[in-house]
């Protein structure tokens, strides 16, 4: 059986140290309080892996690899200033995809190369058959990451309809495609030819376009940490291909930390994660509370000057931000908006979905850029009780985590998921472009209507600038 190379105790205890920094990481990162310091901490253990790796490795030259870096480093570079937060989702789909990518390469060079790799057995010509095992399940991941990200990337950035793509006898294709690469993978441990490497390969790239397209846009915050997740655990078995245990510290993290968010995601919206997996949520516009046509249904409308005097006379605002703030960019003055609302002696709190935009964590990543302090922002299980109490919710794009169709109708794709209670506030402010559409989930709000509503028909950025200019 094929094992790791030997290490000296230099290398073994750098990747140690470099393993502990990303554990380091991930703690860091689980608090925004302390997400920058975590960053330092996760940059500095790659750095250590990484330069450890080039000390002990000759596979390639040291230009070739300088060169390499210079050109991955520079156009990460480029593509970090230049991207807008509110694209932050389509930009993680899209370096998954590449993390899946290079491990289906690494995988393609190990098996037309396997002497430069240490993988080669000397006596019979072949494979080790233990680096056959990991070879083919880290190509089979990296691949079902690597199509499943390029789905789920069109998906964010709209270049394909976030609505989900049915196709016939779907679970049986999927099924029988599983059961297939995985049967190839336990053939190629006996047979190394290279029709079974490359068919294991073609129907992972398959069947991970076949897994993401009839997820709808609702479950995509569950799909970026799902293919999060594999993303780790494809550089996991790349790391046994390889011999480098960095790289299987690192992957193990990713992956199983990528598990875990999924399960808490799934948790939050009530749902199985299989049945995330199994897709068509969204298919159905749930019926006679969705549509176009609950457009005529009569509600309240009310200007920026109507939400400025509403909220200067509360005694407490929660702010409800959604995708609708990330698409209009308006964090930067609904922060301010807050503030003056502070100094006016109004208690102001930000009330966050686990799941609200497009991917885990979406809104924090948006507040914390916008300054808004730490401590005003609660998770739906601290803060969902208050709403009660609160003179008024102030929702900003934030559709299908506050739908009451969540408790009431279980016909609703959404029935069963955990909401912000918005509905319970003394009074609610809806920021919302127009009433012509519903959320991601294809189903109307019923809170639209509601006797206690005032509708704020426009570009979130332009009302809330408005509501700031009237409370001045």
């Amino acid at each position: 059986m094929h094992e790791l190379a030997p290490v000296s105790p230099f290398v073994a205890l750098a990747y140690l140290i470099a393993g502990v920094l990303f554990i380091l990481a991930l703690r860091g990162l689980s608090s925004p309080a302390t997400s920058r310091r975590g960053n330092r901490m996760g940059m500095i253990g790659m750095a250590i892996a990484v330069v450890t790796t080039l000390y002990t490795h000759d596979i390639a030259s040291l230009p070739e690899i300088i060169g390499a870096i210079l050109i991955g480093g520079g156009i990460g570079f480029v593509i970090a200033r230049r991207i807008a937060m509110t694209a932050m989702p389509q930009l993680v789909a899209a370096f998954h995809s590449l993390v899946g990518l290079a491990a289906v390469l690494v995988g393609a060079a190990a098996y037309l190369n396997p002497g430069a790799f240490g993988i080669l057995d000397t006596l019979t010509g072949q494979i080790h058959q233990a680096s056959r095992v990991e070879m083919g399940l880290g190509v089979a991941i990296g691949a079902i990451t690597f199509s499943g990200s390029i789905i789920a990337f069109l998906k964010l950035n709209g270049n394909m309809s976030g609505k989900p793509i049915m196709l016939p006898a779907r679970h049986l294709i999927n099924l029988g495609t599983l059961a297939a690469i995985l049967g190839l993978v336990a053939y190629f441990v006996t047979d190394q030819s290279p029709w079974v490497f490359w068919t294991v390969t073609a129907l992972s790239f398959v069947i991970g376009f076949l897994l993401i397209i009839p997820i709808g846009g609702a479950d995509m915050p569950v799909v970026v940490s799902m293919l999060n997740s594999y993303s780790g655990w494809a550089a996991a078995a790349m790391g046994f291909t390889l011999g480098n245990s960095a790289m299987i510290i690192t992957g193990a993290l990713v992956g199983s930390s990528g598990a875990i968010l999924s399960y808490i995601m799934c948790k939050a919206m009530n749902r199985s994660f299989l049945s995330v997996i199994a897709g068509g949520f969204g298919a159905e516009s749930g019926g006679a509370s969705g549509g176009a046509a609950a457009v005529d249904r009569p509600y309240k409308r009310g200007s920026a000057e109507d939400a400025a005097f509403l909220m200067s006379q509360a005694d407490s605002v929660i702010i409800v931000p959604g995708y609708g703030m990330a698409v209009s960019q308006a964090q930067h003055a609904l922060r301010e908006m807050g503030d003056m609302l502070k100094k006016a002696g109004v208690s102001v709190k930000y009330a966050i979905h686990p799941v609200a935009g497009r991917m885990p964590g979406h809104m924090n990543v948006l507040l914390a850029e916008a300054n808004v302090p730490y401590d005003e922002v609660f998770e739906l299980e601290d803060i969902n009780s208050e709403f009660g109490q609160a003179d008024v919710a102030f929702v900003i794009g934030a559709n299908d985590v506050t739908n009451p169709a969540a408790k009431t109708d279980k016909t609703s794709p959404i029935y069963g998921m955990p909401i912000l209670d918005v509905a319970n506030a003394k009074s609610v402010l809806f920021v919302k472009r127009s009433m012509g559409g519903a959320g991601y989930a294809g189903v109307d709000n019923e809170v639209f209507y509601m006797d206690n509503t005032m509708m704020l028909l426009a570009d979130a950025k332009k009302m809330v600038e408005e509501i700031v200019k009237s409370l001045d």
